[in-house]
């Protein structure tokens, strides 16, 4: 197949395909962002969705409700059991351990949860992703990085995750 006729699953510019009014748009994200002077919850973030060419604009505060982030993986069952085998428990017995803690229906939910999450459905979009995606906005912010980030959406029914970008100002 030729090379322009295959379809990439991440873009190499994550800008790449916005409208005019998309572009001009941006650029007013970005000129909010520049005027910004204190860390604040409403600062932007873009979503993208390549299918529906859409570019969305939601303050930071709402993207768990917007995008909400799997934490199937941080349930309570499943870090206790990795605390005791990182403590040197034997995996029968830190299992045992958290059949008598939490009792065994809660920890075969939580495994279930677990093995559930594994599969695509929340295209990688965890709630360790989303803490560091506010971690490296605040962080950005302190160093006066000028830049907001973009996720662009995987595409559904795909087993892709939603790529992180950040999107820096030219004239900063």
């Amino acid at each position: 197949m030729p090379a322009r006729l295959r379809r990439r699953t991440t873009p190499q510019n994550p800008l790449a395909g916005l409208t005019e009014a998309q572009v001009l748009g941006l650029q007013d994200v970005l000129a909010d962002r520049r005027a910004a002077v204190e860390w604040t919850w409403d600062f932007p973030v873009l979503l993208r969705d390549r299918c529906w060419l859409r570019l969305d604009r939601i303050p930071l505060r709402q993207l768990q409700t917007v995008l909400p982030p799997d934490a199937r993986e941080e349930a309570p069952e499943l870090m206790h059991y990795r605390r005791l085998l990182a403590d040197g428990l034997s995996p029968l017995v830190a299992q045992q351990v958290c059949w008598h803690d939490f009792g065994m229906e809660d920890c075969q939910r939580a495994l279930h949860g677990f093995w559930q999450s594994q599969e695509c459905h929340h295209h990688g979009w965890t709630a360790s992703r989303y803490r560091q995606l506010v971690g490296a906005y605040r962080e950005r912010f302190e160093r006066s990085v000028m830049s907001v980030p973009m996720l662009v959406l995987a595409r559904t029914g795909s087993c892709e995750t939603h790529q992180l970008h950040w999107i820096s100002d030219p004239s900063s």
